[in-house]
């Protein structure tokens, strides 16, 4: 896979790099600010962008801006945002720019490197991976929306959509059956509104509905 990294620190850049290249990935380019990022993701069109939310200059939220721009000239674009600290609403407006191949992270992820790898190899595919710990705030602060009409499991299921997790993990995962998820999934998708002749990503929308958007 070929990967673009972002970030303002060289050695956070060279420490993905040894990490993704150990791992059979090629790191095609670097950027360590929100304008070199957009410029580098629009010439190398790389298979995934994996980008810090804080750079230069002002340091707050200049990587999720940049994310947005390169994905108004590529809709497509998958990519990968770490954070430090649990930000809702840096996860919704990522999600919101695109079709899917979305993922916000937070840096200590990165130290799970089987799973931080399982997460950008899922948002490479198209897939969407949210940190467990955005799920997880969420679900504490939000107020009695559709999601409050669904059964404990499918709950659990809807959850793990937000990791980014196929039917197939999600089965693994909570060791039922992939019919089992398959039918939780329709009964949710049902609950929230989101006919199958629907033209949203259903998954997608779902994970914004978890999200509280």
């Amino acid at each position: 896979m070929r990967i673009l990294i972002a970030d303002d620190s060289a050695l956070l850049r060279e420490g993905l790099r040894l990490l993704l290249e150990d791992a059979g990935h090629e790191v095609v380019g670097t950027a360590a600010t929100g304008t070199e990022l957009v410029a580098r993701a629009l010439e190398l069109r790389p298979e995934l962008v994996i980008s810090d939310i804080r750079m230069p200059p002002s340091h707050s939220d200049e990587g999720l801006r940049a994310a947005q721009e390169i994905r108004r000239s590529w809709p497509d674009a998958p990519i990968v945002l770490l954070s430090q600290y649990v930000v809702v609403s840096y996860a919704t407006e990522l999600i919101e720019s695109g079709e899917s191949a979305t993922g916000y992270l937070l840096k200590d992820r990165v130290f799970d490197i089987r799973a931080f790898l399982e997460s950008i190899e899922r948002v490479a595919a198209g897939g969407v991976a949210i940190d467990p710990d955005v799920v997880g705030q969420v679900i504490a602060s939000r107020r009695r929306t559709p999601l409050d009409d669904l059964t404990p499991r499918e709950r659990e299921v809807l959850e793990l959509m937000g990791e980014g997790l196929t039917n197939a993990g999600i089965s693994e995962r909570l060791f039922i059956s992939g019919g089992a998820v398959e039918k939780h999934t329709q009964r949710l998708f049902a609950k929230l509104g989101l006919s199958e002749g629907s033209s949203v990503h259903r998954r997608v929308t779902a994970v914004l509905t978890l999200l509280g958007r």
